[in-house]
């Protein structure tokens, strides 16, 4: 089968172009009702939301390693054009699913519990509340992982335009929530969690639909492919080591932080968690619309075409994401003051660790995909999850011996560099990875992206002096600064040929349509 590189940027281009528009939409939406969710429940609600959420969040290592397979098996098989074996797959993954939700069931509603109910720091009026809010998670939680199948067949066929439109109805409907929440004189905590939930199912039923209607393979019916069911158990029991150590330096450091400082400090890090969240949502579309690409490439052996595409995405991931947070960094409280009503303790210094080290993470999401789709994720999976396991002790050991709330972030920062490194190591092996080249390209670039990036914002931010109109100034001139150094400095003339080329198709097809 050979590929056509010019309908393959152009689809990439299209789907990252309607995922950006639903992004857009929802990050601009989710922005505001955070302001008001965190005012109408004040600031230790909001801690407890986040917090007890996690619990359930932590159970979730079990979807998380299916989620992958899924996605793996999915676009590889349609990669091969294998429509009744892609059918297999997803009836497979679906009752896999269904196992994983009655283990998650059983996990959340005793060992949960009890951890809600005997170790977290929760305020013995609020307890009712909480308890309350962990159920309505639990149900949350099933909802989630039932969605799975669905999702990973939408991303297979590349039908990004679901997900925006789907989505836009989402977050159409938590503006709502958050209008009923100021009307409300119940408890608000335990409304909010009711209500998100049932947005969730309605969410989850239009997804359902969607793909009925479109994918015969998502047709349920009995069947029971023993092999392959081991099979994709097998693939998963590795990505289960590596997602087992992914939720606890995330929901696990969460309730670290809840066991020594109490529910406060979990709304900082609710804060830099939505802070964190929308931009690397700017990369996560970019990857979601070009993932199928590397996995179909390296099911069809067009492997120097694959590692072309890997570092691209890489390259591309980064410089999205350090424009967008090179003015955060800067003006981290200024940007918090305008959007919130009230900053929480650390929030600050916890958004610049967390963006620090999503950018990390984010731009090294295109080498787990490029394992993955060989199916070989055993060497992968055991040695970058035992790094990243080491993450929760170290924290703990540092805030026993007496470390502040940030040192928790700091370790990640650490340990998630670490990994990079190895995560390269091991990708160059099983996909033969040009790592001169990848060097060269990302982290060469990166480093004079950087570098270039921050002089004249340095400067700005050392001799003019602290105001509203000096930190409106610094936001644009560090955008420009990333986006000039981005273009010019890290993307090659063939790079730069081509966003000018699709910029000006969305112009010409923006312009037919008006």
């Amino acid at each position: 089968m050979s590929i056509d590189s010019s309908q393959n940027n152009k689809r990439i281009a299209k789907n990252t172009l309607l995922l950006y528009v639903r992004m857009l939409f929802t990050m601009a939406v989710s922005l505001y009702t955070s302001r008001i969710v965190l005012d109408v429940l004040g600031i230790e609600d909001y801690g407890i939301y986040n917090v007890v959420g996690g619990i359930v969040a932590l159970f979730s290592f079990l979807n998380s390693a299916m989620a992958s397979s899924t996605q793996r098996y999915v676009t590889f098989e349609l990669g091969r054009n294998n429509n009744q074996r892609l059918s297999e797959v997803f009836l497979t993954s679906f009752n896999i699913y269904m196992i994983i939700s009655v283990v998650v069931i059983i996990l959340s509603e005793t060992l949960g519990l009890w951890l809600l109910l005997e170790k977290m720091s929760i305020p013995d009026d609020r307890m009712n509340a909480a308890i309350w809010v962990y159920q309505f998670s639990v149900f949350a939680a099933v909802i989630s992982i039932m969605s799975y199948p669905y999702n990973a067949v939408i991303v297979a066929h590349e039908r990004m335009s679901a997900f925006a439109s789907i989505s836009i109805i989402e977050v159409v409907l938590k503006l709502i929530i958050v209008y009923l929440l100021v009307l409300s004189r119940i408890d608000k905590l335990v409304l909010y969690a009711g209500l998100l939930v049932c947005v969730q199912l309605f969410v989850r039923f239009c997804y359902t639909i969607y793909c009925s209607k479109h994918f015969p393979e998502t047709k349920l019916r009995l069947f029971m492919d023993k092999p392959l069911f081991k099979e994709m158990l097998g693939f998963t029991g590795w990505n289960l080591w590596g997602n087992v150590a992914a939720i606890l330096f995330t929901h696990g450091l969460n309730i670290l932080l809840n066991v020594f400082f109490g529910p406060v400090v979990n709304t900082s890090r609710g804060i830099a968690v939505q802070v964190q969240t929308a931009i690397a949502q700017f990369a996560s579309n970019f990857q979601m619309a070009v993932n199928p690409q590397i996995t179909k490439m390296y099911a069809s052996n067009h492997l120097e075409e694959m590692h072309i595409l890997i570092c691209r995405s890489c390259k591309f991931s980064f410089c999205l994401l350090f424009i967008l947070s090179l003015p955060i960094l800067f003006e981290t409280y200024f940007i918090l003051n305008v959007w919130l009503k009230m900053i929480p303790d650390y929030a600050v210094i916890f958004v610049r660790l967390m963006i620090i080290t999503m950018i990390i993470d984010s731009t090294a999401g295109p080498l787990m995909v490029g394992a993955t789709a060989t199916g070989h994720v055993k060497v992968y999976q055991s040695v970058i999850g035992g790094i990243l396991l080491l993450i929760l002790p170290i924290s703990y050991v540092v805030l026993s011996l007496g470390g502040a709330p940030w040192s928790v972030f700091l370790v990640h920062l650490s340990i998630c560099c670490i990994a990079y490194i190895v995560r390269l190591l091991i990708v160059y092996k099983l996909i033969k990875l040009d790592i001169r080249m990848f060097i060269n390209q990302v982290f060469g670039r990166s480093f004079i992206i950087v570098i270039c990036s921050i002089i004249i914002p340095g400067l700005m931010k050392l001799f003019l002096p602290d105001n509203i109109w000096t930190s409106l100034a610094l936001i644009i001139v560090c955008m420009i600064c990333a986006a000039i150094s981005s273009f010019y400095l890290g993307l090659s003339c063939h790079e730069r040929k081509i966003i000018c080329d699709r910029l000006s198709s969305v112009k010409h097809e923006i312009g037919m349509h008006l």
